[in-house]
């Protein structure tokens, strides 16, 4: 008999929540980490967690949540350094590490510490130790991507992983890539009043995003002082001197900052673990292809995580443990259908279900309500007067499609409409419900009687099935808008 019925390998989110519902089935579980300080991962130590507190800081201590009531001067804390962000950073993350010693104890748990290989099917090594198991979950996650030709120095130049190690904070920044990372860390250094410069070869930013949420984004940006660089290619980067970084693009273009921030993805941390020992195969980017069950081509090994590439979402990461783990031992597990999605940006973005564009290109009938914070008692009461919530409904059936949030609290406020999407509600909720009152969540009445009223505004008599029916002339774009 083998020693081990499951072995995890890393210790982030995926892998955590995958061992622990092992461990619940009654099997003997083991979760190696390359140290055990490390524990936790990525998402602990340099992802999420640490550019999340750091973050709550950065809002804390400019007071950026009240520059309207207080004006643009005011700052709770006027020099602030990267120390006291690392102040709070270091103590939320040794609060949670012992969350996490904690629920793998109490499971019963064997944590082990060291660099972890296949050597043969099945067994694993650790150290000088070779350990059985009959199933593996690989939940090791990803590295940010650093091309040879980029001359990183972790002081003028340097990855997401490194920004959290700098000395001092720049008056001036580059942030090469506007993915999610690089808007994140983007715009909380707007917010300490870097001057930031953001360089991406796309047209579009968060393409996977409402576009009028992701307008209202680049709005609020743009008011930070934030440029836009899009579709354009960075082809040198260099330092110049001891604080100044040049950024050359294929346009000709030459920008110069105190830092850059280099952002452009990244890749699966699988290569030291020799899948090829075992028939295991990743991709040009360390990722491997799993089934609706994240098994892998190797039946016995699942992935889960940041491995397995998009969404790369901590919370997606969680379920995805579960679901291998009850797989792996024949265990029921319903998935969530309905995944939201949040970016902690300045201010924050949060979504669930379809949005606009995605239903315009099927052709549905949709109708959209809107509440802007501005219209919120609680908006006034927190200083948030620019965000704002989209519902989008069907306009025969009423069933809720989608939800979008901008804003403080964007992503708390999307679970409210996740919760009633999943269970098949109506736009007719928000309406006949009662919110406690002043809080966001009156944010789903006022846009459910927006969207409402724009239902109930039809001429009388003219019934949706008239509108729908193919009109010559100059009507058509008006009759297919309603």
């Amino acid at each position: 008999m083998r020693e081990f019925d499951l072995f995890v390998i890393g210790s982030g989110p995926g892998g955590q929540k995958g061992a622990i519902a092992a461990a619940k089935f009654g099997k003997r579980v083991a979760i190696v980490e390359r140290r055990l300080d490390s524990l936790g991962g990525v998402c602990l130590h340099t992802g999420t967690i640490p550019s999340k507190t750091m973050r709550e800081a950065i809002l804390h201590l400019t007071g950026f949540r009240h520059r309207g009531v207080y004006g643009e001067r005011y700052r709770r804390k006027r020099s602030i350094t990267m120390d006291d962000l690392r102040r709070k950073i270091e103590d939320v993350t040794a609060r949670e590490l012992d969350v996490v010693h904690d629920q793998l104890e109490r499971n019963g748990i064997t944590v082990l510490s060291g660099e972890a290989r296949f050597v043969e099917p099945h067994r694993v090594e650790v150290g000088d130790r070779v350990y059985e198991s009959d199933f593996f979950l690989v939940g090791c996650g990803t590295r940010p991507a650093r091309p040879n030709h980029i001359p990183f120095d972790g002081r003028t130049i340097f990855d997401s992983d490194e920004i959290l190690a700098i000395d001092r904070i720049p008056r001036s920044m580059i942030v090469v890539g506007g993915g999610v990372i690089g808007i994140e860390y983007a715009l909380m250094f707007a917010a300490l009043g870097v001057d930031i410069s953001v360089i991406d070869g796309r047209d579009r930013l968060l393409e996977f995003c409402d576009s009028e949420v992701v307008d209202a984004l680049t709005y609020h940006a743009r008011s930070l002082g934030t440029v836009f660089r899009l579709g354009e290619e960075v082809v040198r980067v260099a330092s110049v001197g001891d604080r100044q970084a040049l950024v050359e693009l294929e346009s000709g273009k030459r920008l110069t900052a105190e830092a850059v921030l280099f952002s452009v993805g990244r890749e699966g941390d699988s290569e030291r673990l020799r899948p090829a020992t075992v028939g295991l195969q990743a991709d040009c980017r360390g990722r491997f292809q799993t089934d609706e069950n994240f098994r892998t081509d190797v039946p016995y090994i699942y992935a889960v995580g940041d491995v397995v590439g998009f969404p790369a979402l901590a919370s997606v990461s969680m379920e995805q443990g579960r679901c291998a783990a009850s797989h792996a031992f024949d265990h029921p597990f319903e998935p969530c259908q309905l995944m939201p999605y949040g970016l902690f940006t300045i201010p924050e973005i949060s979504m669930v279900g379809a949005n606009e564009q995605e239903l315009t290109a099927q052709r549905a009938p949709y109708e959209v309500g809107v509440a802007r914070f501005r219209e919120i008692a609680r908006g006034q009461i927190v200083g948030d007067e620019t965000g704002l919530l989209k519902l989008i409904f069907h306009r025969e059936t009423r069933r809720l499609l989608g939800v979008h949030c901008i804003g403080e609290t964007a992503t708390e406020i999307v679970h409210i409409g996740q919760a009633v999407m999943a269970l098949g509600g109506t736009i007719d909720y928000f309406r006949d419900t009662v919110f406690n009152y002043p809080t966001m969540a009156e944010c789903y009445k006022v846009a459910a009687f927006d969207g409402l009223n724009k239902i109930d505004s039809l001429p009388a008599g003219l019934s949706a099935d008239v509108l729908e029916r193919p009109v010559d002339g100059p009507g058509v774009a008006a009759a297919s808008a309603v």
